[in-house]
């Protein structure tokens, strides 16, 4: 039976492989991002691949608690309901703590923390009536570890690794499964005018593969954290 999966910040990087991942293996996913035309772009590029697919978008700005409550009202209105949501919306602005431009801090927390935050607790009471779903929170190596121009996203990540952890635990007593992937460097947009080799960084695919694998064990089993790295190390 085809679930339904709910992904935020869809349209690119991670978020996309994900969908396109699961689209894959025929279930129903619902791609979220700011940009509708990105969105579409998105759609239209998995459609391609995989015509019989089943893939909506929903353009929102996940750091805003009333485009939240939207995108809410749509997943339990036309899209049906969630099985799987994906926490994957975030933003990167390199700097160090001491020096980042005023205000580094509140936009990462409000994107990176609070988007996660505020659509998982509008999204669990169906899931608590259900007694099942996943929630999956895309973090990073800077949940654990510190580099240079890390600065407030570190904090953030690290925040979101901490809300996971916290959510796990009240949600076990409902089946409600909670995961937390931390990626090292991806080959995403991000890395877009980087010097750096992209065979030096790791392709979305295999963080989107590592979270279907995941997602399609047993529900006796949780794979509570995946911590994934390029194989000559962090950047």
């Amino acid at each position: 039976m085809s679930r339904k999966i709910v992904i935020t910040g869809g349209s690119r990087g991670i978020g996309y492989a994900t969908a396109f991942a699961f689209a894959q293996q025929g279930d129903e996913v619902l791609m979220i991002s700011r940009s509708q035309d990105k969105l579409m772009a998105a759609k239209q590029s998995i459609l391609r691949e995989i015509p019989s697919a089943s893939v909506s978008v929903f353009s929102a700005d996940c750091s805003i608690s009333e485009e939240l409550k939207s995108v809410a009202r749509y997943v339990s209105g036309d899209f049906g309901h969630c099985d799987v949501l994906v926490n994957n919306a975030g933003v990167f602005v390199p700097g160090s703590i001491h020096s980042e431009e005023k205000g580094s801090l509140q936009k990462m927390i409000e994107t990176n923390l609070y988007s996660a935050y505020e659509l998982t607790r509008l999204l669990l009471p169906d899931m608590q009536k259900s007694k099942s779903g996943d929630i999956v929170n895309i973090c990073s190596i800077a949940s654990l570890t510190a580099y240079d121009n890390g600065g407030s996203y570190s904090i953030s990540k690290a925040a979101l690794l901490s809300f996971s952890k916290n959510l796990r635990e009240e949600m076990k007593p409902f089946g409600i499964r909670v995961m937390s992937v931390l990626p090292g460097a991806t080959y995403t947009d991000s890395w877009a005018g980087a010097e750096i080799d992209e065979e030096r960084l790791m392709p979305a695919e295999d963080i989107a593969a590592c979270i279907i694998h995941a997602c399609n064990l047993s529900r006796r089993t949780v794979v509570e954290e995946i911590i994934i790295r390029p194989q000559l190390g962090d950047l």
